[in-house]
């Protein structure tokens, strides 16, 4: 039986050419449409749909405002949101996947465009990595609420004191990520000791309305990655997107970034493997390595090249708690993970294995 999917937009136009998308996939069908967030609200409450693709600017209701209705109704909808690159739609993309929208995929800013294949694999690859895992359910799951700032969090309050050692965290994610890190970040020891990475894959301006978003809510400082940025304990470098990202070591023996232009691979910039394999040169006594919800495999090959060269401990997301269980399967089933534990331990875990200063 095919998967029954709603569109929400108000053009006609792009509700159209978005329903020709999803129909030509044997496993889905998208006949209702809606042009507001009030006729979405109907129809989402009256009929069971396996999906709604959110347009996020509409009249009368727009994508947030049903987002909060359907969660102040208590009505669960796996929500992909469909949003244009404007750094004004970056924040409330963000906001969106707050309030319960598990992935979005870019609008193009022209019909041409929206009709080409690359908009087509995009949200064909989305929707079937959220259809077909299973796990949506998981992103119904209540985001624990963050610590006050300056408080420690409870994760952290058994946190030993560090043994020394030069160490850093590198953390990779994708499908359901920009939600299931308000799970992880904010939970960690502000004054923890080690630096962290982040390969999180969103396009350019998501990336930073997704750190100034976690820095507001964490203990950690956290910011968007820049050319140059040094690495310091307790702050969060967050690789921007349309760039890979690079850990450089310096004659110092501090490390900084570096951010590449090169080709996207496969389909992706930043890339994950690429910052694990730039570890290897660095000069980190012990590395972290976390690997959480994410379509794909992006991570394993990086850091199976780094356990060759680096003392590394690995943790992975659970099955039961991931989105989408492809990023952390991957790693798993190279037997080298030395924790797989559910999202909201994944906090705890590092806390306890890194230390605080």
């Amino acid at each position: 039986m095919k998967k029954n999917l709603l569109v929400v937009d108000d053009s006609a136009l792009m509700r159209r050419v978005i329903c020709d998308i999803i129909n030509t996939d044997s496993d889905y069908e998208a006949k209702d449409v809606c042009r507001d967030g009030q006729e979405a609200f109907e129809a989402i409450k009256n009929k069971k749909y396996d999906a709604v693709l959110l347009d996020v600017n509409m009249p009368r209701m727009d994508g947030l405002q049903l987002l909060e209705k359907l969660q102040k109704e208590r009505i669960k909808a796996t929500v992909i949101m469909v949003s244009t690159l404007t750094t004004k739609d970056a924040d409330v993309t963000i906001k969106a996947m707050e309030l319960g929208a598990i992935d979005f995929v870019t609008k193009p800013d022209n019909i041409g465009k929206a009709r080409g294949d690359d908009f087509k694999k995009r949200l064909l690859d989305i929707v079937n990595a959220v259809l077909k895992s299973g796990n949506s359910k998981n992103f119904f799951a209540p985001t624990p609420t963050p610590p006050k700032k300056g408080t420690v969090p409870k994760a952290a309050i058994n946190a030993p004191k560090s043994r020394g050692g030069k160490k850093c965290i590198a953390i990779a994610s994708s499908t359901g990520g920009p939600k299931a890190l308000q799970s992880v970040i904010p939970f960690i020891a502000g004054n923890i000791d080690a630096p962290l990475l982040l390969v999180q894959h969103m396009p350019a301006g998501f990336t930073k309305s997704m750190a100034d978003r976690l820095n507001e809510i964490s203990n950690i400082e956290v910011a968007e990655a820049k050319e140059g940025d040094k690495l310091e304990k307790g702050k969060l470098l967050v690789a921007p997107g349309g760039f890979h990202f690079e850990v450089v070591p310096c004659p110092d023996g501090s490390h900084k970034i570096h951010l590449d232009k090169s080709p996207a691979v496969g389909g992706l910039r930043p890339y994950a493997n690429l910052m694990y394999e730039s570890l290897k040169q660095s000069k980190f006594d012990e590395i972290t390595c976390v690997v959480l919800t994410g379509m794909g495999a992006d991570g394993t090959e990086g850091i199976v090249s780094l356990k060759k060269k680096k003392k590394i401990h690995i943790i992975s997301q659970n099955e039961e708690t991931c989105v989408v269980y492809g990023m952390p399967k991957a790693i798993a089933e190279t037997g080298l993970v030395d924790e797989v534990v559910p999202l909201t331990e994944v906090a705890s875990s590092i806390n306890k294995k890194v230390g605080i200063r």
